[in-house]
């Protein structure tokens, strides 16, 4: 489904359009994307963060690993040539291109006990992307041991010369997007970020679109 507000956007590599979804603010979805089809993510009005995870489909065993990844491309953030790469050092999905330019591997997801943490208890009773991976992992039967550290899409965690992350105002604008290709079957789990607390979106959570094209 798509909105007025985002129709005229296509998706960032052309193609027979397999699956158009819009997401709504604060809510998880998930597909499996083939290999070789290309997931274009839009931020639909800008500064919002879109939580990711991604699994072999054929093998849920194998799963995006943020150290693999950081540690082949020799840098922390992604963008375009970026290839996302299992535990087992295979590739699940490559950034063929961004319109953006970085993006966090670093920051985590947001749940009901970091946010109590961070921000206090008045926000225990707020769901976060954590309960939204668990929520829609649940449909491939998967579980809070099945979670790993995630990507975090449109957001903007720099690195202070000390070491500290900072969580700031994102660099994404209205209509911005990025295109994955999967390198294999990918499972490709999304909570569209809840957060409320922290600038990562603006302090109000937006929907975001989701487009897979078969070149």
């Amino acid at each position: 489904m798509t909105t007025t507000t985002d129709r005229f956007v296509p998706a960032l590599v052309p193609g027979e359009v397999i699956l158009d979804q819009v997401v709504a603010a604060r809510a998880p979805w998930s597909a499996v994307v083939a290999a070789g089809d290309v997931l274009t993510i839009v931020d639909i009005a800008g500064n919002q963060a879109v939580d990711c995870l991604l699994y072999s489909a054929a093998d849920t065993r194998v799963r995006y690993s943020a150290p693999e990844t950081i540690a082949r491309q020799g840098r922390i953030a992604l963008t375009s040539g970026s290839v996302l790469r299992a535990d087992t050092g295979a590739a699940l999905m490559t950034v063929l291109a961004d319109e953006v330019g970085v993006h966090d591997t670093l920051g985590g997801a947001c749940s009901k006990e970091s946010n109590t943490l961070r921000y206090g208890q008045h926000t225990r009773f707020q769901h976060g992307c954590l309960e939204n991976f668990l929520i829609e992992g649940a449909r491939y039967g998967l579980g809070a041991r099945d979670l790993a550290s995630n990507i975090n899409w449109f957001m903007n965690v720099p690195v202070d010369p000390d070491g500290a992350l900072g969580i700031v105002d994102g660099l994404s604008g209205r209509g911005k997007r990025l295109a994955l290709r999967a390198d294999v079957d990918t499972l490709v789990l999304i909570s569209n970020c809840p957060q409320i607390n922290n600038p990562c979106n603006a302090f109000d959570p937006t929907p975001v679109r989701m487009i897979v094209t078969r070149p």
